[in-house]
Formats: C-alpha cells, structure tokens, sequence
C-alpha cells in the first residue's frame, strides 16, 4: 500500500483472459475469443521481431525515433522555450521498447515538463507523475521504475505509448493489460496521442474492439508512419 493505494501485480491481462472485460454487453464472445488469440500470437511474434534487432540495432531505432519525435514536437512548439510548455508524459522502456530517455532528458532542459505514467490501482486508468533526469525512481508495478508517490501528478498534453503493433488508422496493440485505453477514455481534454512503434511491426488490423481506443500518430523509426484523420 502507498497513500491508501494498493499497486498492482502481476500484470493485469484481462483483456486477454476475458476479451469481454471491457465490454460486458459484447454479443459475440467467440470472436472475441478468436481476437484474444491472435493477439496474443502476435504479441509473441512481434516481441521476438524487436529481440531479433540486438542490443546496436535497438540503440539505432531509438536513436532515430527520438530525433524524429524532436521533430514532430518542435512543429507543435515544444521545446522552443517561448509561452507555456506542454506536459508530456513519456515512458520508462521495458522488454527492448524504443528507449527515448535521451530526447525526454534534452526536452526537461529546454523546459518541457515530463511526466511518466505509473499503476497505482489495479485495473483502473494510469496516473502520470513529473519526472526529471534527477528523479530517484521506486520500484512500481511489474517492478518498473517510477517517481515515487509524492511526486506532482500532472495531467498531460502530449503522452508518447509504446506499440508492439500499429496500424494505417492508428490502432495500437500493446502487452494487452488495457491500462493505456482506460486513461484515454477518462482524459479531458484528450491529450495528442503518439505511438512509438518499429516499423516492421506494421499490422493490417489489431481487429479493433469495443475497448480499443486510436493514437493520432504512429511514429517509427522512419517517421510519421500514420495519421489519423477522424479527429
């Protein structure tokens, strides 16, 4: 327990152990069934395609996501030092995600407040706590660093998220624990949305359902790779 909360562990995979979790007037459990699978294969076939990359390859990718995510966020003026700078929450990197500490470091000097996102209560949305290059990080939940409790929680403009797979229309499919599309449903006003993806991992569908939830951009390590254009 911290501050009346109690974190969570292991990892929720509800959404997994019953697609209709988020759902609960779904009418057509099977295929949900059908769709829990397949992410699942593909969880598992496109983690290995990131492993695949080595140490040297996954410093590259990162290298270069990171210079094209200055980019992408220059355009929007952050970082440039003039007016109010946006809240942006990044991530801390597990199991070889593109790591963007760097460019979260060079943005917290420019002035950009950063805020990463922690589990503070088992299957409900995320918190987001400000973090700077000097942040003494604890041990939160699936033992990944985060600022410690009485850290500001911040709400964010801009919230960067981690893809093992995206799509043309900006779906995102992550380890499958819905933490991610929990907090987009309840932020107002929504933050920009951008996924930090590996080109390669490029899927015609996630097969979208009801709790699913699109980014505004995917971004690999070519670039803006999509955009969604509904918003």
């Amino acid at each position: 327990m911290t501050n009346g909360r109690t974190y969570a562990s292991p990892p929720c995979m509800a959404a997994d152990v019953a697609p209709t979790y988020f759902d609960p007037l779904a009418t057509d459990p099977g295929q949900a069934r059908d769709v829990a699978r397949w992410r699942r294969a593909e969880r598992t076939r496109l983690s290995g395609l990131r492993d695949g990359l080595g140490q040297t390859g996954r410093a590259l990718v990162s290298d270069q996501i990171g210079a094209h995510l200055g980019a992408v966020l220059a355009e929007r003026g952050a970082g440039r030092g003039a007016g109010r700078q946006p809240v942006l929450s990044g991530y801390w990197p597990i199991k070889g995600e593109p790591d963007l500490r760097p460019i979260l470091a060079a943005l917290h000097r420019s002035g950009v407040t950063i805020a990463l996102p922690v589990v503070e209560t088992r299957a409900a949305p995320l918190v987001f706590r400000r973090w700077t290059p000097e942040t003494k990080m604890v041990r939160g939940d699936w033992n990944i660093p985060v600022p410690p409790p009485d850290f500001d929680v911040l709400t964010p403009d801009i919230s960067l998220a981690p893809c093992l797979g995206w799509t043309d229309d900006c779906f995102r499919l992550g380890w499958g624990g819905g933490y991610f599309d929990r907090t987009l449903a309840i932020l107002a006003p929504r933050p920009l949305t951008i996924g930090i993806a590996l080109a390669m991992a490029h899927l015609p569908t996630i097969y979208p359902q009801p709790h699913d939830i699109p980014l505004d951009l995917i971004l690999t390590e070519d670039g803006v790779a999509a955009t969604r254009t509904d918003r």
